[in-house]
């Protein structure tokens, strides 16, 4: 059994690994977005996020199945029973591949008709845009499929290799951004065509190493009939939870288009792709730390999951806000340098969206400690009862003539609901102290972001938009960020451990210059 210690060392690994990841894959991310908004032009582009926002509704159907997968595979390799964890991940194939068929079949009939008929689409690009969601769909499927394969590699640690291909498909999708340009055929139908073959190459390449590392993931067809009814229990419960999210997100897109038409939605795609870009930041952590906490609660290791809730809950936090601020402070210069053109409203959409990620972010270890427990249904239903009122509250306002922003104002106040729910309903299931997280966690996380902001919200006050105004903000925002999480957020202990880190590597830098020198 691994110690404390080892864990510790193993998700610090796993963090540096996943965080290599991220930064090539925003870095590449970025830059192949401003070639597609470029090559595909607004109104295409926000197209393309519209269509992908319908089919990505379907995932309703899928998504609360997905998270029961990646449960009961960590669960049972935390529990150390092989065959259990066969019969497990043929089961999670068996389930996807039949939810793979049903989704085609419903996303065809009612998707279809949707976009024809209730969608704010130039009639010109309705036949690109149904290209675009049939191609949708099919990528859609095989990412479905592709699940288990990938929660067996995260519950195994693996990040390496799940780094790896992450990056194989980034380079894959910056090809795409090359080809899109000198498209034989209609840009938007060529895009999506080639998302559809990045994804499909992929795929293989996750069963491929899954097949050859570990043993669980050789796939035979399997109907065991209590496992099912497990797994579909636990997933039918998390269904309001994932179908809540998708309504949150994908919903709102959808509003944004029936009132604002897809110049707006370009805007909403450009602020989801920086949320996506730097929330992975945050989730990356997570994705390290998540399979610890699943073990440790089927381990019955209470105290080290305590201490894994409470330090996620902060360092995730911390993470997100530190790279988030100058991002915050800058939107407009970053946006003109990146995209080059700024569609309406989307500097505005940029901020208040990652005002939500780090509202979202304070709870993630929470979330993932209460799935750990399979005792889902009141949570879902009362925290995914409150997620749900986003769609309709957000419609109610735009029809009395709210502007674009207040889908994400909305997002932003029933998030922090959320995270007054999520907390009580952990509290009933294990040793859990809502005055401790409030105290030493929630309240913390507050006062960081508040004293960080004041000095670098002051200083952009007084400075004239520009290259050296950029510089100066991000400088300052990211040592005001780093140095009160330092002494505010960081306990003693915390503060002697980081320094004794970064002494060690210091000496060992050094150490190893003298020997190269020698």
């Amino acid at each position: 059994m691994p110690t404390v210690a080892e864990n510790n060392k193993r998700i610090a690994k796993n963090t540096v690994l996943l965080y290599f990841r991220m930064l090539l894959i925003m870095l590449v991310s970025l830059y192949t977005s401003r070639i597609v908004l470029r090559a595909l032009g607004v109104e295409d582009f926000g197209i393309y996020n519209v269509v992908g926002g319908v089919v990505a509704m379907f995932s309703i159907l899928s998504g609360s199945l997905s998270s029961a997968i990646s449960r009961f595979i960590t669960f049972e390799l935390g529990k150390n029973d092989l065959n259990k964890l066969k019969r497990v991940f043929s089961a999670s194939v068996t389930i996807q591949i039949i939810l793979a068929i049903l989704i085609v079949v419903v996303a065809e009939i009612i998707g279809t008709w949707f976009i024809n008929a209730k969608m704010n689409i130039a009639p010109d690009r309705l036949q690109a845009a149904n290209w675009v969601f049939h191609f949708s769909i099919l990528t859609f499927v095989v990412n479905l499929i592709n699940v288990p394969y990938n929660a067996t590699i995260i519950a195994h640690e693996r990040m390496s290799a799940f780094a790896y291909i992450s990056i194989l498909e980034v380079m894959g999708k910056l090809a795409i951004a090359y080809f899109v340009q000198i498209a034989p055929i209609d840009r938007l139908i060529f895009y999506a065509i080639l998302m559809f073959g990045v994804a499909l190459i992929i795929r293989f390449i996750y069963a491929l190493y899954c097949r050859r590392h570990f043993e669980e993931t050789h796939y035979h067809f399997i109907w065991d009939r209590q496992l099912l009814k497990q797994m579909f229990g636990f997933a039918g419960w998390n269904f309001i939870g994932t179908s809540s999210s998708l309504l949150r997100d994908q919903g709102g897109n959808i509003l944004l288009n029936l009132f604002f038409g897809p110049v707006v939605n370009a805007a909403s795609g450009i602020a989801n792709q920086v949320y996506t870009a730097l929330y992975n930041f945050s989730t990356n952590f997570m994705t390290a730390l998540n399979p610890q906490i699943t073990k440790s609660y089927a381990s019955g290791d209470y105290d080290y999951l305590m201490k894994l809730i409470y330090n996620g809950s902060r360092f995730s936090a911390y993470l997100l806000f530190l790279i988030s601020l100058p991002v915050i402070i800058n939107a407009d210069y970053l946006i003109k340098l990146w995209l080059g053109i700024i569609p309406d409203h989307t500097v505005l959409f940029v901020r208040l969206i990652l005002i939500f990620a780090i509202s979202e972010s304070i709870t993630s270890p929470l979330v993932t400690a209460q799935l750990a427990t399979g005792n889902i249904r009141n949570y879902q239903l009362i925290v995914g009862g409150l997620k749900l009122l986003n769609l309709p509250i957000a419609y109610v306002c735009l029809y009395f003539g709210g502007a674009p922003s207040s889908v994400y104002i909305i997002s932003i106040v029933v998030s922090q609901l959320c995270v007054i729910a999520r907390v009580y309903m952990l509290s009933k299931l294990i040793p859990f102290s809502v005055m401790y997280f409030y105290r030493k966690v929630y309240i913390n996380i507050i006062y960081v972001m508040i004293v960080s902001v004041i000095i670098p919200v002051s200083i952009s006050a007084f400075l004239n938009h520009g290259t050296l105004s950029f510089l100066i903000n991000c400088f300052t925002s990211f040592l005001s960020s780093l140095f009160t999480i330092y002494y505010i957020g960081c306990s003693k202990d915390e503060r002697a451990y980081i320094i004794g880190k970064t002494r060690s590597f210091i000496h060992n830098y050094l150490h190893n210059t003298r020997d190269n020198n020698k």
